[in-house]
């Protein structure tokens, strides 16, 4: 039986990669499910002789069998292992990570009373993108960790580039809102950021019109969507579910890589995104353990300094959802009762704003690190008599430095 994101998986391939027209691939997945070619691997160990009788052209097969050869090749043969490319900050359009599991971030059991004595030493930027993947846990639950990374990764790139051009760092270039013209847009922490939808991350959805911009990929991507509907429809292989579709899952978009890039608007529509890899990387590195007398930081192994660094992120994580938690509760429909989305995103920057390191006002302060207290970060939790009801507004500061 062939999936839904099998199948979205397949034109992806033969669009992007094999590089045939959209209005070619749509007609042909029927009789690649026939012929059992639903996937790069299936066609890479197959030939050219299974392909011919589906694809008119000539030239298509040769490009189909040479682009699922090339694409196998590069795959690492365990699923779960990252590309052994070099790391990339942006990618363009990528496909579904392997497995959210592979991107799990570390955990802890630590106690609230533990916890209060813990300090960390780390930048501004990391903290904010603890901040906003913890945040979106509560304020857009159906999207998975791996989005919430991304999603978190576009809000702290947005504002790293509002602090650097304000203090001189770099030029002001073009505005957020031009370069967002035609996305899609979700906000993370009440500020707006460019988003992606991403194909085949949920099921449901259909008739979705995806990204709209100038390039027409919100054309391409709503093609596939229906052909994707019809094939398995006609399958048998999907029924109407009696509830609404869930929300869609999404890719924070690379407005600097945009901006940058002159191949950002691909062929095929490709944007570039914040890929999750690449936050949790700078997450894992981010937080130190402040220098002690006892133990000096150069004494420290780097497999010890590693482990460290991991710890430190679990407890800072743990921190902040004992934070969250204490001002949300939801039902078994995932309704919020107290305080809404919007206000949680509002106060979530305030909070941020009031435990973030103190630095060096102007450029001096740019990178530089200091202490978070997790006691501070605790002591910001719903007192019990506090009733979560209306929506009372906390002072915050409207500075955007992250």
């Amino acid at each position: 039986m062939t999936t839904k994101a099998e199948i979205q998986d397949l034109l992806r391939f033969l669009s992007q990669d094999a590089k045939i027209p959209l209005q070619v691939t749509v007609g042909k997945i029927k009789m690649m499910q026939d012929a059992n070619l639903t996937s790069p691997t299936a066609i890479a160990s197959s030939s050219i002789t299974k392909l011919e009788p589906i694809f008119r052209d000539p030239k298509h097969p040769k490009q189909i069998l040479a682009a699922a050869k090339r694409v196998t090749k590069k795959r690492p043969t365990d699923p779960s292992l990252p590309s052994p490319s070099k790391r990339q900050k942006t990618s363009t359009c990528p496909q579904q990570p392997d497995s959210e599991e592979a991107l799990a971030l570390p955990t802890c059991n630590t106690s609230a009373s533990e916890l209060s004595s813990i300090q960390l030493q780390t930048n501004r930027a990391p903290l904010l993108l603890a901040f906003a993947v913890t945040s979106l846990k509560y304020t857009m639950p159906k999207q998975p960790l791996s989005s919430r990374l991304s999603l978190g990764h576009a809000v702290v790139s947005a504002n790293s580039k509002t602090k650097a051009v304000s203090i001189g760092l770099r030029e002001p270039g073009k505005g957020e809102d031009e370069l967002m013209v035609g996305l899609r847009r979700a906000k993370v922490l009440s500020r707006e950021v460019g988003v992606l939808r991403r194909m085949g991350a949920v099921e449901g959805g259909g008739g979705e019109e995806g990204v709209k911009g100038e390039d027409g990929n919100g054309e391409a991507v709503k093609k596939e969507n229906e052909e994707v509907g019809r094939v398995m429809q006609e399958s048998g292989e999907v029924k109407q579910e009696p509830h609404e579709p869930p929300e869609p899952a999404l890719w924070g978009v690379d407005l600097d890589a945009l901006q940058n890039s002159k191949t950002a608007h691909t062929s095929t529509g490709g944007l570039p995104i914040h890929t999750p890899q690449s936050a949790r990387h700078y997450l894992l590195k981010s937080f130190l353990t402040p220098p002690s007398p006892d133990l000096p930081s150069k004494s420290k192994t780097p497999k010890l300094i590693a482990q460290e660094k991991e710890q430190n992120l679990a407890s800072l994580l743990r921190a902040l959802e004992m934070l969250f938690g204490s001002w949300i509760e939801t039902d078994e429909e995932d309704k919020f009762y107290g305080l809404g989305r919007e206000e949680l995103e509002r106060r979530a920057w305030g909070w941020y704003v009031r435990v973030r390191p103190d630095v060096k006002a102007g450029v001096g302060g740019w990178g530089e690190k200091g202490v978070v207290k997790l006691g501070d970060i605790l002591g910001l939790r719903r007192k019990p008599d506090i009733k979560m009801e209306g929506n009372s507004h906390e002072k915050s500061s409207g500075d955007t430095e992250s």
